[in-house]
């Protein structure tokens, strides 16, 4: 596994180990959430400055991002997709 894999893995799966939304985990490291998600699916190269302020915002070691998971390990599951649904709007009377 490269190391653009292995982050990508242990970001996710640290992120959906604690329950933290891809979007929050975005806005408390200070990046845009389509960039985080672009981490997450091994389309970006972030540098390692930025890995460090993602591993402090996860309250880890910067090392933790780079631990190969063991032989036959499943990839982390999604969280649930999406927002919140809508309240429905109340009539006036």
């Amino acid at each position: 596994m490269n190391a653009r894999a292995l982050v990508a893995w242990n970001v996710r799966r640290i992120r959906v180990d604690r329950g933290i939304p891809q979007e929050q985990l975005a806005y408390d490291a200070g990046i845009d959430r389509s960039y985080m998600g672009r981490i997450e699916q091994q389309k970006e190269n972030p540098t390692i400055d930025l890995l460090d302020r993602i591993a402090a915002t996860l309250g880890v070691h910067l090392s933790e991002l780079f631990t190969e998971p063991a032989k036959g390990a499943t990839p982390p599951t999604p969280m649930s997709r999406g927002r919140k649904p809508a309240r429905p709007c109340r009539t006036r009377k």
